[in-house]
């Protein structure tokens, strides 16, 4: 039997990725502030980290998929 594997397309672009790492660098540092222009206090955890480093990528135009929409309830 043949095991091929479909070619996966992604879902971030490799530039998106070094923008997140960055981020992440600041975060650990302590450096990672959040807010525009950084007045919204220091960044607390990974996953806030994370969401900044991919916001930042969709302004500079990387790809990345949009940001999942809230459901009303």
């Amino acid at each position: 039997m043949d095991m091929a594997k479909k070619a996966k397309k992604r879902k971030y672009s490799k530039s998106s990725e070094s923008d997140v790492k960055s981020e992440m660098r600041r975060y650990k540092k302590g450096t990672a502030k959040s807010g525009r222009k950084g007045k919204g206090g220091r960044v607390k955890s990974k996953k806030q980290a994370i969401a900044i480093g991919l916001s930042k990528a969709r302004k500079k135009g990387k790809k990345v998929p949009k940001k999942a929409k809230k459901k009303k309830s």
